[in-house]
């Protein structure tokens, strides 16, 4: 029987997707140069570098990690190989997502590892290769507690081959983000590798989101949600116990509303750093505005007493106002309601 993951679609994790969509139509209706779009995925690649590196306990700053990035020197100590090494398999994925040569498979996991652990790990045969011990995982503040026990490293190929299948198989039935968030979750519970388990799934993550149709992937970090809050990062997507004993009950949903959220957070804040572009408003747009400008909130019926227009053409409405910035929404189902930004 091929694994399959638990989760229910819950309303809030409908309206945070929706949510994503129409940012990402914001974004992509934005004319930017070549040379613009370059400078937002040079800033977001090194934001997530940073960031990823972070959560691991990197202790560099944004500022050093920039410098060394564009500087990248010889002579460097482990925490600064950590970043370049992180860097470098970022432009990798980026390079393959945009040929079409990325591969959704085990082995293409490995290698992303390889990149990420690079002369940081003295025992060759753990580099690029899953693990081959056992492991534990212990708290950060009480080292000798033992908070999970990942499956034995004998279940791990199979584990990760049947995780890297539900993703290939899954493309036409859920979001690219659920994909990725279901992906991320159950990487970090396999703990597939001796080191370099965080920044692998991450780096991994970031590939599914620009494989599975993401395209403007490079131009957001997403781990700089996670950096903020690690401690909520941390429990979020781990476990407690025994991988044996809880295998058959892990719940993605809460993680999976976590993990688009970030998603959500990160396009927005891509979204502020973009140039207004200059499009047309229509009458019917200036209704809604107008109505705004002398109440604090709009709701679909109170436009229906303005406007003639059909209910389908009045959401086109909103939509379009939300997607320039100019308004938000506010609620659910037939709570919505909506007010200037």
């Amino acid at each position: 029987m091929s694994w399959s993951p638990k989760f229910t679609i819950r309303p809030r994790l409908l309206r945070i997707t929706r949510e994503i969509g129409e940012t990402l139509g914001a974004i992509r209706s934005n004319d930017m140069s070549e040379r613009g779009l370059e400078g937002l995925a040079l800033e977001a690649r090194m934001l997530s570098t940073f960031a990823s590196t972070s959560i691991e306990g990197n202790p560099l700053p944004l500022t050093d990690v920039k410098r060394l990035l564009k500087e990248a020197p010889r002579q460097i100590r482990d925490t600064e190989r950590e970043i370049l090494n992180y860097n470098d398999a970022l432009e990798t994925i980026y390079a393959q997502v945009a040929g079409g040569k990325l591969k959704l498979t085990t082995r293409s996991f490995e290698r992303i590892q390889g990149k990420v652990v690079t002369g940081l790990m003295e025992n060759r045969s753990d580099i690029g290769k899953l693990r081959q011990k056992p492991v534990v995982i212990r708290d950060p503040l009480k080292p000798d507690r033992i908070v999970f026990m990942p499956p034995d490293h004998g279940d791990v190929p199979a584990l990760c081959d049947e995780l890297m299948a539900y993703i290939r198989k899954n493309p036409d039935e859920l979001d690219p983000i659920l994909l990725a968030g279901v992906f991320h979750k159950q990487a970090v519970i396999i703990h597939p590798f001796m080191d370099g388990n965080g920044r692998s799934t991450r780096l991994m993550t970031t590939a599914i989101l620009g494989h599975e149709g993401l395209d403007i992937f490079p131009i957001f970090s997403f781990e700089a949600y996670y950096n903020r809050n690690v401690t909520r990062y941390f429990r979020m997507v781990g476990e407690t116990g025994d991988y044996y004993d809880l295998k058959d009950q892990i719940d993605f949903t809460d993680w999976l509303e976590y993990f688009a959220e970030g998603i959500l957070d990160e396009l927005k804040r891509v979204q502020k750093t973009l140039p207004r572009t200059v499009q047309r408003l229509e009458d019917h747009h200036r209704t809604i505005l107008d109505f705004l400008d002398t109440n604090d909130t709009i709701t679909q019926r109170e436009y229906g007493k303005l406007s003639a227009r059909s209910l389908a053409a009045r959401k086109a409405d909103f939509n379009y106002l939300l997607n320039l910035g100019l308004i938000e929404r506010h609620g659910s189902g037939r709570s919505v309601w909506y007010s200037k930004l």
